[in-house]
């Protein structure tokens, strides 16, 4: 079968390879993958300038949703057929401090799927058992493989922004993440501003689609008076996700913040930027950070799909069979689309 390898360290350093299906063992279930989104992280990774380690050679690719081919001994909780998504985290210690305190995203000794592990831009994959969940009814693969990157925002919005009733959002970069921490936002009753770009414009109108109560152009000479106008007399925004992944997006966001608001970094960076550090401690910023997700996010991520609160297909702009991946890669990575499928060919 097909496999887009990351085959080793450095820029560059993947191409389509031939590779073998591989057999369950104890445990493990073997998934024939139906749809395999494309994430930032991948692209990270194509450029070699992701933290999360990797093994190659390695099948890249996280976000996924299929169907159960095989199972493996002692797996009998789903049957051949069923339709599934899963967890990337594959592998924890299970006895480190975080593991221990319920934070296994941050385990010191984590491996997961499409990074050390073969991922999903292929045919078939295995999956540790406990990491598959149900797909939820009425939702097609393409739109399935979205749920991985939604636990990330349901962990980073919900979990770790404090975000209260009513208070004022504002969200930079209207790529996947910014739109899927958009609507997890709304869910929460916040009132939601997302910001990009003057050459973000048909994005922000989809955010506007999705329920956002204000879209601007943070290289707008006005977006300040903007903030502040409708902050009011809070003097800035209550709550700010950066998305984006840019210096830019910090930057904005550090001085929309009101005093004593709170800033959660989503994006990766891939690099090391310069930010005012003095906006930090000048409005006692409380600051934190967001990595992956975990089980409560999956779990909060199918419950919301099944209320209805979120919208998986709009973010869906383009797909290719899998031979077409460098295609998707820099169609992703020119910020033309939103959510690039890749499908695996039979």
């Amino acid at each position: 079968m097909k496999a887009v390898v990351k085959y080793a360290l450095g820029e560059g350093n993947v191409e389509l390879r031939d590779i073998s299906v591989p057999s369950p063992t104890k445990g493990q279930v073997l998934i024939k993958v139906e749809s395999a989104a494309i994430c930032g992280s991948d692209i990270h990774i194509l450029h070699n300038n992701i933290h999360i380690p990797l093994n190659p050679p390695v099948v890249m690719g996280h976000e996924f949703s299929g169907t159960v081919a095989e199972n493996g001994e002692g797996c009998e909780k789903y049957k051949i057929g069923e339709r599934v998504v899963s967890e990337v985290g594959f592998d924890l210690c299970g006895i480190c401090e975080e593991c221990f305190y319920g934070f296994p995203n941050l385990c010191k000794y984590r491996k997961s799927g499409g990074y050390w592990y073969n991922g999903a831009f292929t045919n078939f994959m295995l999956v540790p058992e406990k990491n598959i969940h149900p797909m939820p009814g009425g939702l097609s693969f393409d739109e399935a493989a979205l749920i991985e990157p939604l636990a990330c925002a349901v962990h980073g919005v919900l979990e770790q922004g404090d975000l209260k009733s009513g208070e004022n959002v504002l969200i930079s970069g209207p790529g996947a993440i910014g739109l899927l921490s958009l609507q997890c936002a709304k869910s929460a009753g916040g009132y939601v501003i997302v910001a990009g770009l003057k050459e973000d414009a048909d994005r922000l109108e989809t955010a506007r689609k999705l329920g956002a109560d204000k879209v601007l152009f943070s290289d707008s000479e006005n977006f300040y008076n903007e903030i502040h106008e409708i902050t009011s007399l809070r003097g800035g925004v209550d709550v700010f996700y950066e998305c984006s992944g840019s210096a830019g997006g910090v930057a904005t966001g550090l001085k929309s913040l009101k005093k004593r608001g709170k800033y959660t970094q989503i994006g990766l960076m891939g690099k090391t930027i310069p930010i005012d550090i003095d906006l930090v401690t000048s409005k006692e910023l409380i600051v934190n950070g967001s990595q992956s997700q975990r089980r409560n996010s999956w779990d909060t991520s199918l419950k919301l799909i099944e209320m209805g609160l979120i919208n998986l297909k709009p973010l869906i702009t383009d797909i290719f069979p899998l031979s077409e991946w460098k295609k998707g890669f820099e169609l992703f990575e020119s910020k033309k689309s939103i959510k690039v499928i890749l499908r695996p060919e039979t």
